[in-house]
């Protein structure tokens, strides 16, 4: 099933969901300004992005091997930029050319079994995690199997960075006795690669970590039972820092994102 790649309504739901969780780690976690430029490797109509903050859209299949354990597969696309808590969209992108990870996951839950996500709270961490940032002029299209994401237009791209786990934490929110919310939260290394050219401007060396957050609406998750769920545009971002955060730092992301699920259950009701 193939699923178009960017809405308005999403977009500004993404955007909220990327504040408020700015909000609840920001005592914990500074967000460094840096520079790109996608011209700069030929990515059709792109140009300077001065910014703090990539939002990113979440489109990944999670599948548990066994009550506790799950693999986890997609693509988040870049979908906007942030600075200084305003949002834009930087010309060319998702027109003329595209930005986006690829990742791969593995972990396990601490508390709750796959058979339990539904009726109560859960929480665990992720094992492994490994990723590539990548470019390419054109459009692409997203979508998400109950395996993995999935992009069209994607072959043949430029290779930006990658980079794997240094931490992270997954949890999920009960919404109804059938319902939840999944959310994740990760610090992972970053490195350039030498594909990159002068794609990164500033600073120099760039930044070599980075911190991801997601976190999900209903309408965003579809449900396989105890096999595991799909995300079609799931919210999230992604900011560049040197220190790493301590545990209790994961502790307070995902505490805001467990109020952002209390919210969005009191505006339902």
């Amino acid at each position: 099933m193939r699923y178009q790649v960017f809405y308005r309504r999403p977009a500004l739901r993404r955007t909220l969901i990327a504040v408020a969780l700015a909000a609840a780690y920001s005592s914990s976690w500074a967000l460094p300004v840096f520079t790109m430029n996608p011209g700069a490797v030929g990515l059709t109509g792109g140009s300077s992005i001065t910014a703090d903050n990539i939002l990113i859209s979440d489109f990944s299949g999670v599948t548990f091997t066994d009550p506790t354990h799950f693999t986890d597969n997609g693509f988040l696309q870049v979908t906007s930029f942030q600075l200084g808590g305003n949002t834009f969209t930087p010309a060319g992108l998702n027109s003329t050319y595209g930005l986006w990870f690829n990742f791969q996951a593995t972990g396990h839950l601490t508390t709750g079994t796959a058979g339990s996500l539904s009726s109560a709270p859960s929480s665990g961490v992720f094992d492994t995690l490994t990723y590539t940032f990548s470019g390419k002029s054109g459009t692409q299209t997203f979508g998400a199997t109950p395996a993995s994401g999935t992009c069209s237009g994607c072959s043949g791209s430029t290779l930006l960075a990658s980079g794997s786990l240094i931490g992270g934490g997954v949890g999920s929110t009960q919404q109804d006795m059938t319902h939840f919310t999944p959310n994740a939260a990760a610090t992972v290394t970053f490195a350039t690669a030498s594909t990159a050219g002068s794609f990164f401007v500033s600073p120099t060396p760039f930044y070599n970590m980075a911190l991801s957050v997601f976190t999900n609406t209903l309408s965003t998750v579809t449900f396989n039972g105890s096999n595991g769920f799909t995300i079609v545009q799931g919210g999230g971002s992604v900011n560049f820092a040197s220190p790493v955060p301590e545990p209790d730092t994961y502790a307070l992301m995902l505490g805001g994102l467990g109020i952002l699920g209390f919210l969005a259950r009191r505006r339902r009701s």
